[in-house]
């Protein structure tokens, strides 16, 4: 992961000026957030299946639409839905619900893999939002939406990084 170690070293140095969270805070978040990593994992998952789902539910009336044009002399009147874009987003997404279902062990445990396997997931969570933006479903606002959701992501993560480094080891929360 050498590029992002370069990204994570330069982004520590961006957030250590930021706002900091009590301990209480994140204490909380620690302790929290392996249980919502795994919940979003499996939304995340969740979400890839009903992308690829309603994109063959929307081709089969599309094929209907069309088969009932052509009965009537006419031509095709609607193109598939199943287009590189959403083949792209459902692959993204179940990549991104993998990462994150994999960063649940490690922190739960308090690894820096666990927080590792977060970071990386907040890399896909833009390339999403840029996969999202070229789809006929999407627009810039996506991926303006996906760098602010990022940005706020990283400021929670480089709050908690000690933890998960043994910095912050005698402070650890048990789970």
């Amino acid at each position: 992961m050498g590029p992002l170690n370069k990204l994570e070293t330069s982004l520590e140095g961006v957030f250590k000026g930021a706002p900091k969270l009590p301990k209480g805070g994140k204490d909380a978040l620690v302790k929290y957030l392996p249980w919502l990593t795994l919940i979003g994992g499996v939304l995340s998952l969740w979400a890839a299946w009903a992308l690829w789902h309603w994109a063959h539910i929307a081709n089969s009336l599309i094929d209907y639409a069309n088969s009932l044009s052509r009965a009537f002399g006419g031509t095709n009147v609607v193109s598939s839905r199943m287009t590189v874009s959403i083949w792209l987003g459902v692959i993204v997404l179940a990549v991104e619900a993998v990462v994150y279902l994999l960063a649940f062990p490690g922190l739960r445990d308090h690894k820096k893999a666990g927080w590792n396997m977060l970071f990386l997931g907040s890399i896909i969570n833009i390339v999403y939002g840029i996969v999202v933006m070229f789809t006929d479903y999407g627009s810039a606002g996506n991926l303006i939406g996906a760098i602010i959701g990022t940005i706020i992501g990283w400021w929670l993560l480089f709050q908690i990084k000690d933890y998960y480094t043994g910095k912050k080891a005698e402070t650890a929360v048990t789970s």
